[in-house]
């Protein structure tokens, strides 16, 4: 049917395998979302880390459909969903129509029920995020070479890690580069010994989805970075000026926040059935139940694999589940046969932890260290959306490689930022 609605919310992986897969069809296709750009999150930890520029690892949502006639871009905040009426609520627009709707927000860090932590611990999910991170860091070296307290110095130069998955093994492994090799010889009063970076995980190992092996791996090869491993740490409470782990203090200037994550609140819109983490539960279709011109996808959904476990929060469940969902939509709009449900294709894990150190499962084959780095670096390359930001990036490894340098060290946004005693969370999303 000539002219039917689609309604995207959310330019992540999933809502733009949705758009991509609708491209050329009779549907008119709106994508929502309240950044103007489309973010590559796996590699947002080296935007943070001043390995990256902001543009290497985001591109505007818009030039990703210029030529495109049948989709159109609105930066917009979504703040409900009247099913009666099929309409989006948001901010600006007022309301937006759909015939189809998909939902595909993402997700937030969740603090385990206390909130009150995240007024004092930074996160990393989105581009503003990743710089107020990258400020805060880079603050804190500033600071250190102008204090004169051994007490202050020393928390200055703390930074603790909250969380043993991929993110925040990636995260605690720049920072320690980033620390005691790239800014080693740039600071004439600090000691690259007096560095400390602290990397908690509750748990008894890291990188649980990887097997045990793999795990003593990234252990043994942080350790080599200089980052100390705190396992079986459970977070007791998170300061301005520090935090409490298990039974004792640590004074620290940074504390980044990567324990655990939950859907956005997109369920309560449209009144869905969802899982412990928020996420909407749908069938073997990516369909929410009940509302069958609704999809959810990605982060925002929670959906059961054929072997009964609940399929990750990954980006390439993202897209194969936005794939699907184009298919069935494209199936509807031509009244044909409608694809077989959603099976995810599983074609591996990765996980970087320095220089030329990494982990990668594909299942059949597990390696580790630099041949595992090197195939991330090529996964991820890959990945990137456009070739501007392929190039941009291999062109910033390429000098990280051979003068163990960053291009992005720069102190942007307010030089007040130095001069603060970093006992306040900086501005964030």
């Amino acid at each position: 049917m000539v002219g039917r609605k689609v309604v995207i919310v959310g330019s992540g992986f999933g809502g733009l395998a949705v758009a991509r897969g609708l491209e050329g069809t009779d549907a008119e296709v709106t994508i929502i979302d309240r950044s103007n750009h489309h973010l590559f999150q796996p590699l947002l930890y080296q935007v943070a880390t001043a390995a990256l520029n902001p543009s290497d690892t985001a591109t505007a949502t818009r030039s990703l459909f210029s030529s495109s006639d049948n989709v159109r871009v609105l930066m917009d905040h979504v703040i409900g969903v009247d099913t009666s009426r099929s309409v989006v609520l948001t901010d600006q627009s007022g309301h937006v129509a759909y015939d189809f709707l998909v939902i595909a927000t993402g997700a937030d860090y969740s603090f385990f029920g206390h909130d009150e932590w995240a007024e004092h611990a930074l996160v990393l999910k989105t581009m503003d995020d990743a710089l107020t991170i990258r400020e805060r860091v880079l603050a804190a070296f500033e600071r250190a070479e102008l204090e004169v307290d051994p007490a202050e110095r020393a928390r200055l130069l703390t930074f603790v890690v909250v969380g043993g998955g991929p993110t925040g093994v990636e995260m605690a492994g720049a920072i320690a580069e980033l620390g005691r090799t790239t800014l080693a010889g740039d600071f004439r009063r600090i000691d690259p010994q007096e560095i400390r970076i602290i990397l908690a995980e509750a748990g008894s190992r890291l990188l649980r989805p990887f097997c045990p092996q793999q795990s003593a791996h990234a252990l043994k090869a942080l350790a080599a970075l200089g980052v100390e491993v705190k396992l079986g740490a459970v977070v007791q409470q998170i300061e301005d000026d520090g935090l409490w782990l298990g039974d004792g203090r640590i004074d620290a200037s940074t504390i980044i926040w990567a324990a655990g994550t939950k859907a956005r609140a997109a369920a309560k819109w449209i009144g869905a059935a969802a899982a412990s983490n928020g996420g909407i539960i749908v069938d073997e279709h990516c369909r929410v139940p009940g509302h069958d011109a609704v999809f959810a996808i990605g982060d925002a959904a929670s959906q059961t694999a054929a072997d009964g476990s609940i399929l990750p929060g990954l980006a390439p469940v993202a897209k194969q589940q936005g794939r699907h969902v184009a298919r069935m939509i494209r199936a509807q709009l031509s009244h044909g046969r409608a694809p077989r449900p959603f099976r995810y294709h599983n074609w591996g894990m990765m996980a970087v932890i320095g220089r030329s150190q990494a982990v990668a499962d594909f299942g059949w084959l597990k390696v580790n260290g630099l041949v595992a780095w090197l195939l991330w670096s090529i996964v991820h390359l890959f990945l990137l959306i456009d070739f501007r930001s392929r190039s941009s990036v291999y062109l910033s490894w390429s000098y990280a490689w051979f003068t163990h340098g960053r291009i992005a060290r720069l102190l942007t946004r307010g030089s007040a930022t130095a001069q603060k005693p970093l006992v306040t969370k900086e501005a964030s999303s």
